[in-house]
Formats: C-alpha cells, structure tokens, sequence
C-alpha cells in the first residue's frame, strides 16, 4: 500500500498539537493536543476522527517532548494509526522562523537544523521548541522523512522595498534585522483558497488578507506572492492584538528606559504580554469584548476603536501597495467569528469598492463564503484558516516531488 499519510506536529515549549491527514483527499484521521509537558499535571486530549470516535483524555506526568511524542504514538497506534506505520510518509514540523534561507518547504538534516538552532536570536520563544519537536520526531522514526514548514517562507517573496527597515544597512545585516512576517501558512492557504472562491486561479487575483487572532497579521498578495505583510522582525509589529502593542513609536522604548527605569526585559513583557487589547481594557477576548460594548462600557469601546483603526489603516495601506484588489479575507478565530470586526474594518470603504451585506456578514459557518453584496466591486469574504491542512499539503508535494498545492 502507498504511504499517503502526513502527521503534523506544532511543537510548544510545553505542548504538542498535532493532527493526522490522508492525503489522497486531505482528511483528518486523529488530531490531538498534548500540554503541560514537563509539570506534574500533564494532560493529553486525543481524537480519533477517521472513526467519529469519542475524544480520549489523559492526565498524569510527561516528562519531556520525547514521553509526549510516544504517548502520541500510543494513542495512535490504538486506533490502528501508529508512528510505526507503513502507510506514513512524513512528519511535517511548524517552524516559526526560517529566517531568508529557506523560501520553501525543507526536507530536514544536519545542516537544516543548524541553521534554525542560529535563527534562536530573533525567534527565542519558538525555535527552540520547534526544534525539541524536530529532535524527538526524527529519533521515533530516523528512516522517516522530516519536513520542515516555515511561517516566514511565504513572505520571502517580499520586494526589498517592503521587507528592509530604513536603518544603517551594514547594521541591519549584520544583525539580519529586517521584516520577515508571520503566519505565512494561514496566509498562504487563505490567499489560494479565496482565489478559488472566486473561481479563479491564485495568479490571477490580488488578495488582503487578515489573520486576525489573539496574534493578528495583515498581507498583501498580488498574483499569488506576498509582496507586504504587517509583522516584522518578529510578530510584535503590525495590528492591535490580544496582547501585544502593534506598531508604535520606537523612542517609547527609550522614554521607558530613561523616564520610566525599565529594563529591556520588562519592556519586552510590557510590548508582547501586557499590551494590546488587555493592555487597553483588561481583555483580549474580542467575545468578551463586544458584551462590554454591548453594555456600555467606555474602556472596551476605546479598545474596540482602537483595533478598529489599526486594521482599517492596513486595509487602506495594501489597498495601495496593490493597486487593485479583487478580495478582502477574514480569518482565524477574530476574522471568522466576529461579525462587528468585519463590519467595522470595511465601514466607510465603500469608495474603495468594499461593503458588508448584514445578513450574510451574521451567518456562521465553517466553510469559505463571501459576506459582500452582489453590486460590490471588491469581494469580502470569510475563509476559514487551515494551517495544518497546508503544512501537511506542502510536505506531502515536496516527499513525493510535486509543486502542485490546491
């Protein structure tokens, strides 16, 4: 029998998502969660989806990646879907951080894991855990091929114009600081799968695409290429999101610093954990959120506003950068739940082509459906993000030798 099955694992410093796929028709055959890896309360959550199966739960101590990683196998293999099995063609890894090297999907080795261990200073809080992952993955199964799949490899197909900070230049690359992007697995799926939405090919459309989630990027892709993205150098610049400030004026570091008495670890924490959305109402819920405003609430409505303002700007920003734009996509958890996000970020666009129909706009639903009218001139559509869809996708075509993603 061909092996047609991909697992997909997004290794955490202290979890392991993980799901696994046939890809002779792209289904779910288990997926999983292991968290807590390392404490004395470790939890695994494990679904067989292949059999409609009931989710299995475990709790006790895991100790490390490698103990969760064969408790993985474990509950696989009762479900006659083990590691062991010859019908698994590959593991494929998420990688936060590729840095310029890698623009693709990368069979991995020595040399490969190398080089993410020397990206660890501009992805300290993921590489490390990608590559634990990595490690344990291939000493389960070493005759196995590992793939890595990148988060920056999307937006590599940036113009130098839109990816270099106006900074001294031989700083800059002696540094390697320069704006990578992230999300580019969603990014990447959502743009292709919006072009087919429209029932054209991804080089046929241009594309503003908005991951908004507790993290939240924006992209620009013209003809299938990402040619801007709003994260940068890491996934702190950019949108309001959940917990971290955005874009903002670097000298509030420096006023932070001499005015404030901060050190540059309680500046990183206040930027990523204590800003955002929690940082300006004290919830970054956007549920929670909306009920506040419902209610009145002032400091939620500044918070609301604010996200509101950033995202708006963007959309206008690539608008620009693209010239002509055939879709607007909302997705993850904000951009396809949140109804008031999406009418908001496109309210008072209409000269620009964009306009919500409400009740399309208040329909749930988990596949791709546009929320625009039928006389609008630029499509707003909802696409439901499948990042370990795409992650399994790309290893499988680059195991077996094909370019071909659909």
């Amino acid at each position: 029998m061909s092996s047609t099955r991909v697992l997909v694992l997004n290794s955490g410093s202290s979890s392991v998502k993980y799901q696994l796929l046939d890809m002779r028709d792209s289904s779910r055959l288990a997926a999983g969660l292991v968290e807590r890896i390392g404490e004395e309360t470790s939890r695994l959550e494990h679904t067989p989806l292949h059999t409609g199966g009931e989710s299995r739960e475990w709790t006790g101590t895991i100790a490390d990646h490698d103990a969760a990683l064969k408790a993985v196998s474990a509950e696989l293999a009762k479900d006659g879907l083990g590691l062991d099995s010859p019908e698994l063609a590959a593991i494929g890894h998420r990688v936060v951080h590729g840095g310029r090297r890698f623009t693709e999907p990368t069979v991995i080795d020595d040399a490969v894991l190398a080089e993410i261990e020397r990206l660890i200073p501009v992805a300290p809080l993921h590489n490390p855990a990608n590559l634990t992952g990595i490690r344990t993955a291939m000493a389960l199964r070493p005759d196995l091929p590992q793939v890595a799949v990148f988060d920056t490899a999307f937006h590599t197909t940036m113009p130098e114009s839109a990816a270099r900070y106006a900074i001294d230049v031989e700083t800059a690359d002696a540094h390697r600081i320069r704006r990578y992007g992230f999300h580019g697995t969603s990014h990447a799926y959502v743009s292709r799968a919006t072009a087919k939405l429209l029932g054209k090919a991804p080089e046929e459309v241009n594309v503003i695409v908005l991951h908004l989630g507790n993290g939240a990027s924006a992209s620009a892709v013209r003809g299938g290429r990402c040619v801007d993205t709003s994260m940068g150098l890491t996934p702190l610049e950019g949108l309001v999101m959940g917990t971290r400030s955005g874009d903002m004026d670097p000298a509030v570091i420096f006023h932070l610093m001499r005015v404030g008495g901060m050190s540059a670890d309680e500046i990183d924490s206040l930027l990523n954990k204590k800003s955002g959305l929690i940082g300006l109402c004290g919830d970054n819920d956007m549920r929670e959120i909306r009920r506040r405003v419902d209610e009145g609430d002032e400091r939620a409505q500044l918070a609301f506003d604010i996200y509101i303002h950033r995202l708006k700007k963007y959309i206008g920003a690539y608008y620009a950068v693209l010239g002509k734009v055939d879709a607007v996509a909302f997705t993850a958890g904000v951009g396809e739940n949140a109804a008031p996000v999406r009418e908001a970020a496109v309210a008072g666009l209409e000269e620009l082509g964009l306009a919500v129909d409400a009740e399309l706009n208040a329909v749930r639903g988990s596949e791709p459906r546009l929320i625009s009218p039928e006389y609008a001139r630029v499509a707003v559509a909802v696409v439901p993000t499948d990042e370990e869809l795409e992650i399994a996708t790309q290893t499988y075509a680059l195991v077996n030798g094909s370019s071909n993603l659909t």
